[in-house]
């Protein structure tokens, strides 16, 4: 259900609720909140909740103060908060103090993106599925990385000892208004996938961070430890994040027939894009230790190694998967950059657009760069990404990522490196 902010106000006083949550994310995809009591909801929607930005990852440069202004449509009951004295959240947009936009929104900027594909006659839907593995605890409560199990791909109970936490996760996101399809155990030990039902890029973005949440309190009430790292164990499979996305006119899926010269180019858009996107798709140096073993032939099958691949069936069935990007992304500016490749793609399509082919997909996969440092290089280069994303958000970005990769070059082990830096942050 989709409130208003009439609505929620009126939801407020009738459920107990005690606690709002102003939920945001920063540039690097992890998600923050600010809470804020039931007195204060009707001035969150008229004028905002003031908040110091300059602790906020990338965000210090550009205002010391912001404002966010919940969307209502976003309402949900956080189930595992007391029945009695509840707490809701929402998501927000981010304004400066004089009311103008702040330009760090990416959430804005994807609903921008998403107005824009509508002048074309279209719309998309984004499906995704999404790998994660447990962890045991030590005796102080600490994550190891010893696996929760040692079972291996679609096996059951008892060998899987995920099932049970895997169902408490789908329910508990039931509950919130997300829609889990399928839920699996993984390749690796302790591994797992969830998949969500298509939806619009929007609600996909909203839903991913809600989703990694959700695991992760799950896990923890479960005395485990849900990592998103994209390859925390060296010698397993790594953790990916496929995103499916269909391409709609109306109601015709353009994917189901695969004729239609616009869904041609858009595809190639985005294929032609993704190795100046890697640097957001895969934004960590672990999410390259992934890239690399993906490669090999020794942990998958060649047909495997293709990171974009058109699916043909019925309804959101037939769609492009998109299989390079790993859970550690900010899946605003990810579903942003796809549509906008998309779309200037569109821009330029021509009568020659032909479907995806072999040749083109292994010519996409020679230009993936195999390390952060390659992508940081590609992204300073690209003028798609200085007109989709402001130029002193990808500087700072660029600084960041950068150190990352200093810290990890510089270290005698880069895989105790990359788990102390990585394997328990707010991102992964």
């Amino acid at each position: 259900m989709k409130y208003t902010a009439k609505e929620v106000l009126q939801f407020t006083r009738e459920n107990d609720v005690k606690f709002i949550r102003l939920a945001f994310s920063d540039i690097y995809g992890a998600l923050r909140n600010l809470s804020i009591m039931p007195t204060e909801l009707e001035k969150a929607f008229n004028q905002g909740i003031v908040f110091d930005a300059t602790a906020i990852s990338g965000f210090g440069r550009t205002a010391s103060s912001l404002v966010l202004k919940p969307d209502p449509t976003t309402l949900s009951i956080l189930p595992w908060r007391p029945t009695q004295g509840r707490v809701i959240r929402m998501f927000c947009h981010i304004y400066h103090e004089d009311g103008t936009p702040f330009s760090g929104d990416f959430r804005r900027q994807l609903v921008s993106a998403i107005d824009e594909l509508a002048s074309y006659g279209l719309h998309a839907s984004i499906g995704l599925e999404c790998e994660f593995y447990l962890f045991e605890l030590d005796d102080k409560g600490y994550a190891t990385t010893t696996p929760h199990d040692r079972a291996g791909y679609f096996d059951i109970a008892p060998r899987d000892r995920g099932e049970n936490v895997r169902r408490d996760i789908c329910l508990t996101l039931e509950t919130m208004g997300l829609l889990p399809e399928t839920s699996h155990h993984e390749r690796g030990p302790g591994q797992h996938e969830i998949s969500l039902k298509y939806v619009s890029p929007l609600d996909a973005a909203d839903q991913f961070l809600t989703f990694k949440s959700v695991v992760k309190m799950v896990a923890e009430r479960n005395g485990l430890h849900a990592s998103f790292m994209p390859k925390p164990l060296k010698a397993e499979h790594g953790n990916g994040m496929h995103i499916n996305l269909s391409l709609y006119r109306s109601n015709e899926n353009l994917y189901n027939a695969n004729t239609s010269q616009q869904v041609h180019a858009f595809t190639q858009g985005i294929l032609g894009k993704l190795p100046e996107l890697s640097l957001f798709t895969n934004p960590l140096t672990n999410s390259y230790a992934r890239l690399r073993a993906q490669l090999s032939k020794k942990l998958v099958e060649p047909d495997e190694r293709s990171w974009l691949r058109l699916l043909t069936g019925h309804g959101d069935a037939s769609r492009i998967e998109l299989r390079s990007p790993d859970p550690s992304l900010n899946p605003y500016i990810v579903f942003t950059l796809m549509l906008r490749a998309g779309m200037a793609a569109l821009e330029a399509a021509g009568e020659n657009d032909q479907p995806i082919n072999a040749e083109m997909r292994a010519k996409a996969l020679d230009l993936i760069p195999t390390t952060l440092k390659g992508a940081i290089q590609i992204a300073e280069q690209s003028s798609f990404l200085s007109k989709t994303i402001p130029y002193i958000f990808l500087e700072d970005y660029f600084d960041v990522k950068r150190n990352e990769c200093m810290l990890v070059e510089e270290s005698t082990d880069h895989y105790v490196q990359e788990i102390s830096h990585y394997f328990d942050t707010s991102i992964t």
